[in-house]
């Protein structure tokens, strides 16, 4: 539930924002009011919380209510975090299992039709160009160092302008895949939709479901982020969720394109192995 919030929460009208807040902050307080009692405790109309459990894809209330106290059971029963966090070590060690507790909602918005649709792509293309600013840039940068250590030779371009003109020349046979943990980059949108226009095939990882960047690819892995809260996404905008998918997706392509792929794996760590000293 708090992972389709996040994802979503963007998108929602101004009111609807401060109903699924409000849901994501006091989930125990959620459970146990009606529509009214919580529409009465944030200041809007009985219909603006209906409407937003409806925006997050739930038929009514009711069911937003019954997805609230399932995900509160699930937290319940997570192991609780080791170490006190009245030291830095302790900090990190919680942070890290507040994160791992929360994974699991991360991948909850991803599906096999899409996933084998991104792989197809990737592999059939002929020309595969990576798009990632900001934030993103970096994985953008690490998902085409796998790819072609993968066997899948792939290019990225740092600036936002240079990143539209090779765009804008992909062609039919070619795919953009694009990272945006905000999925509202501007220079992404830009990219990926003047590759759209040269007919080659979009493909994006990003945290939003309801996003430009979303709405620009033909095949989207929505991954939600692993916070606690939308608050904590806006201060720490962690990309960790969206690293680990990407890691994953190249060893699913490699295990796709089977001899190819294990040649080219044990062609990288011949390299690799000659790199290191004793």
């Amino acid at each position: 539930m708090s992972a389709r919030v996040l994802s979503l929460l963007p998108s929602l009208q101004r009111t609807e924002q401060r109903v699924a807040e409000a849901v994501v902050a006091d989930p125990g307080g959620t459970v146990e009011r009606t529509a009214q009692e919580l529409a009465d405790a944030i200041g809007v109309g009985r219909t603006t919380v209906v409407r937003t459990a409806q925006s997050l894809g739930y038929d009514g209330y009711p069911q937003l209510r019954v997805a609230v106290a399932q995900e509160l059971a699930l937290r319940r029963s997570a192991p609780a975090p080791q170490g006190a966090e009245d030291s830095p070590v302790g900090e990190i060690r919680a942070f890290a299992a507040r994160f791992s507790a929360n994974l699991g909602h991360s991948m909850s918005a991803l599906t096999d039709e899409a996933v084998a649709a991104f792989l197809e792509t990737l592999d059939e293309a002929e020309r595969v160009l990576v798009v990632g600013n900001g934030l993103s840039g970096p994985l953008g940068l690490d998902l085409m160092l796998r790819l072609n250590a993968a066997g899948r030779p792939a290019e990225q371009l740092m600036d936002p302008v240079a990143q539209q003109i090779s765009a804008r020349q992909l062609g039919s046979a070619s795919a953009c895949v694009a990272i945006s943990g905000s999925g509202a980059s501007r220079a992404t949108v830009v990219s990926m939709r003047a590759a759209r226009d040269s007919g080659a095939r979009v493909l994006a990882v990003t945290s939003f479901a309801r996003s430009p960047v979303a709405d620009a690819a033909d095949v989207v892995l929505v991954i939600p982020p692993a916070n606690d809260s939308f608050h904590d996404e806006l201060i720490h905008t962690s990309r960790a969720a969206l690293m680990l998918v990407n890691e994953q997706l190249v060893d699913l392509l490699i295990a796709r394109r089977g001899g190819r792929g294990q040649d080219a794996r044990a062609a990288s760590l011949s390299v690799l192995g000659g790199s290191l000293q004793e």
